[in-house]
């Protein structure tokens, strides 16, 4: 296997993830039912995100921390749907690549999950 290395690798990365995300009985009904995303909208986004974290790309512009307060509102988001994110985050990483970008998307990713869930659980106190 080889590592993280490009966009295209971003891109195969990121669209195998939601595959797992939106087929996952435990938080794949947030993505398709209660924000009901348009893919052809978020997948970019994301593959910018990833990019920019992994590559150094500079492509990402947004707040994900504020869209996932907001998204908090409509479902309460708990510590299981953010454990489960990563589990399949880390899955999906190991099942395609290995090496030293591989081992940052999911040390990165470890600490996004656990900024975002004090982040929510804050923005509930207020």
């Amino acid at each position: 296997m080889k590592d993280i290395e490009n966009e295209e690798d971003i891109k195969n990365l990121v669209d195998r993830f939601y595959e797992k995300v939106i087929d996952n009985p435990e938080i794949g009904f947030i993505f398709t039912k209660v924000v009901a995303l348009s893919w052809d909208v978020h997948l970019p986004i994301m593959y910018a995100f990833w990019g920019s974290i992994l590559l150094g790309s500079g492509t990402y512009s947004g707040n994900p921390m504020q869209k996932h307060i907001a998204l908090d509102k409509l479902v309460q988001l708990e510590d299981h749907h953010f454990e489960k994110w990563l589990l399949l985050w880390r899955t999906t990483v190991h099942e395609n690549f290995e090496g030293i970008s591989a081992e940052e998307a999911i040390s990165r990713a470890t600490n996004i999950a656990a900024l975002m869930k004090y982040k929510v659980a804050q923005s509930r106190n207020r």
